[in-house]
Formats: C-alpha cells, sequence, structure tokens
C-alpha cells in the first residue's frame, strides 16, 4: 500500500470518520468526489488519493453510474484507524484547515511512537452533531486519553454530558485551541491576546487609526483574539469603531461566498486602512476581495493574520502570527502522556500558555511619520 502524502492522509482519515459514523446507519453512499474536494478545499486528485487506499482496505466500492458505497460488512469488522498500539488516544480534530491539521498530527506522531501508542483520529467538521455521534461511538470503547480541539467553543456546547461520560470513566482529556469553560480539563493555547497587542501595536505604530477585523463569533480562540484588538486599541489610545467589525460563524470562513460579504464590509468603512484577520482562512478570502477590486496590500490595505497556518508567510510577505501546530501537537501528546502514567484525568497543571510566535513582513504601509 502506497504512503500517501499529508492532505491525502487528511482526507484519508476524514472518509475513515465518515464511514465509522455512517456504518450502523442507513446511509452507505460516501459524498462525490467534487462534494469532498470542495468541502476541504483540496483538488480532486487529492481525494481519488484517499479513496484508492480506501477501496485497497476493502472499505468501500464503486458502482458504475451509482457512486462510492461503505462496505458494511468490512467496515463492522474493522476499528478506525489503529495500529496496534499498546495505549489507545483519540484525536477529535476539527478538521477544516488541512494545513493546521497536518503539522498538529505530525508533531503528536513525533511524541506518541506507533510502536507504543495507537492514535485514532476522529474528525467533527465542527458541528456539534458530527462530535456527539464521534463520543458515543468511542465512549463505551478502551481509549485511555483524548486529546480534542472543540466545536465552536464560544457557545453553549450541548454534549458537554458526553465529556462527563468520560470523565466518570477516568480517562483523561487535554484539549487544545478551542476549549469549554464549563469543563475543568486542562488545555494548550496560544497567548491570543498578547499577540493581539502585538500585531495592532505594529499597524498602530505604523499609523493607523482605522483599522478593521474580522473574527468568528462561535470560536473561543478567535473571541480572545477579538478581545485583545480591543485591549490594545484602548492600550494605545485608539478609538474602538464597532462599524469596523465584521463577524461570521465558522463554516462561513471555509466559503467563497463569504467574500462578497466582506467586500460590502470594507465598503461601508471607506477610511479604513488596515484589516486583522483572525485565521488564514479569512485572510485568504480578504486578499480574493483585494485581488477582484484591482486592490494592493500594503499600498491600498494593510493587513495582519492570527495563525498563518500555511509554511509560506515569507514568500507571502505577510506580517502575523506563525500557526504553532507542530509544537501544539508536541506539547498536549507530552502532557496527556503524563496525565495517562499518573491517571489523573483532570487537573489545570497540564495546562499551557504558549507565547506567540510573529513574522514581520511587508505587509504594513507606514502612513505618517513615527512620533
Amino acid at each position: 500500500m502506497g504512503a500517501l502524502d499529508k492532505k491525502s492522509e487528511q482526507i484519508y482519515f476524514w472518509l475513515r470518520s465518515y464511514i465509522d459514523e455512517n456504518k450502523f446507519a442507513n446511509n452507505s453512499k460516501l459524498p462525490s468526489e467534487n462534494v469532498i474536494s470542495h468541502r476541504l478545499s483540496v483538488s480532486r486528485e487529492t481525494v481519488r488519493a484517499a479513496l484508492a487506499r480506501l477501496s485497497e482496505e476493502g472499505l468501500i466500492y464503486k458502482v458504475k453510474g451509482s457512486g462510492t458505497y461503505i462496505n458494511k460488512e468490512v467496515a463492522l469488522t474493522k476499528e478506525l484507524g489503529g495500529n496496534g498500539g499498546i495505549i489507545k488516544v483519540g484525536l477529535i480534530l476539527q478538521g477544516q484547515d488541512t494545513n493546521a491539521n497536518s503539522a498538529l498530527i505530525e508533531g503528536i506522531r513525533s511524541v506518541l511512537l506507533a510502536d507504543k501508542v495507537d492514535l485514532r483520529i476522529f474528525l467533527t467538521d465542527n458541528k456539534f452533531s458530527n462530535e456527539r455521534r464521534c463520543l458515543q461511538t468511542v465512549v463505551h470503547q478502551d481509549f485511555q486519553g483524548f486529546i480534542v480541539d472543540g466545536v465552536k467553543a464560544s457557545l453553549m456546547n450541548p454534549n458537554l454530558d458526553c465529556y462527563m461520560q468520560i470523565y466518570q470513566k477516568g480517562i483523561p482529556v487535554i484539549f487544545y485551541n478551542n476549549y469549554y469553560k464549563e469543563l475543568g480539563y486542562p488545555k494548550v493555547t496560544i497567548n491570543d491576546k498578547q499577540c493581539a497587542d502585538r500585531l495592532l501595536g505594529l499597524l498602530i505604530k505604523a499609523g493607523h487609526r482605522h483599522i478593521a477585523g474580522i473574527f468568528i463569533y462561535d470560536n473561543y480562540q478567535s473571541i480572545e483574539k477579538f478581545q485583545g484588538m480591543a485591549a490594545a486599541l484602548k492600550r494605545h489610545g485608539v478609538e474602538f469603531q464597532d462599524d469596523y467589525i465584521k463577524w461570521c460563524v465558522s463554516n462561513e470562513a471555509h466559503d467563497d461566498k463569504f467574500a462578497h460579504s466582506i467586500k460590502k464590509f470594507l465598503k461601508g468603512i471607506p477610511k479604513c486602512s488596515a484589516i486583522v484577520c483572525c485565521n488564514h482562512m479569512i485572510y485568504r478570502l480578504v486578499r480574493q476581495v483585494l485581488k477582484e477590486q484591482g486592490k494592493r496590500m500594503p499600498e491600498d490595505y494593510s493587513i495582519v493574520c492570527f495563525d498563518y497556518s500555511r509554511n509560506n508567510w515569507e514568500e507571502e510577505g505577510i506580517t502575523c502570527s506563525i500557526h504553532q501546530g507542530y509544537l501544539i501537537g508536541r506539547e498536549v501528546a507530552a502532557r496527556l502522556l503524563k496525565m495517562i502514567e499518573r491517571k489523573e484525568c483532570k487537573g489545570q497543571g497540564y495546562s499551557c500558555v504558549m507565547p506567540p510566535k510573529i513574522h514581520i513582513g511587508n505587509s504594513i504601509r507606514q502612513i505618517e511619520k513615527q512620533r
């Protein structure tokens, strides 16, 4: 069986999760190649490579003129993932940013070695219903620990009862990025408020006073970035302007249609000289809008970006915080291992707040002399 590249491997695990969630249901048909490609923002060739591996494993089969189906007989006798390791750990991903996920998984696997740990990967697609199906699937299996990126974590989560079941079984859980405040589990996060202060400080130092921000309101990370922006403006004596903040939901950040909404937003704030993007997906949409309008960075708009998850920040010239997926992966894995060894399923002593890593590019224009 040939090895998959990182993106194809992500699609493979997404499909394995889909199969695992549907193997008991009436639904047995996989989404089409086009649907998967569009939903996960990858090429059809990447999807085909993942499907080919599933076909080799006997988990799917094609019906000419009809589509691709789950081979339920095989799926029901084969657990998701698995490599025969001693410790079984579940990794519950949102799964929407393949670049960030690939780096995170690489970091986790550098600590949870394949000959000692059986790492099972589940993807929620940032949906409560998927998270619930995932948790209900694994709660009665023999997992020793879980690593989780929370779903729409700024909202009240309807699946807290599932996490309570896991807690009652004494299974350690550690969150990264997005976490549920209602639970007492440890977490590994980036200091997004400090990051906002540094990025906003660079814009303000360059003379910018009319600064727009685009944030995701159902993402706890994004809320903290917004709070950091508001605090930074106040600290530097710059007026906070409500009209200069654009909110969206998580799914919109992955939808090219949201670009039209960004276009209208920028048109409504003509004095705006700088834009703060809460993540790489929002940044991509902003650049798309500027390109369509014949605008340039930084000549027309200065831009900064949180959590730039591709590895071409120097080539892109973007001033940003670099997404530290690999290091986050190592931190959550090492801390979860200690929890498993010590048989502790909670405890903030295992939490970690990592400092941001800032790259200063050429995306900020000086608009007045430094005072």
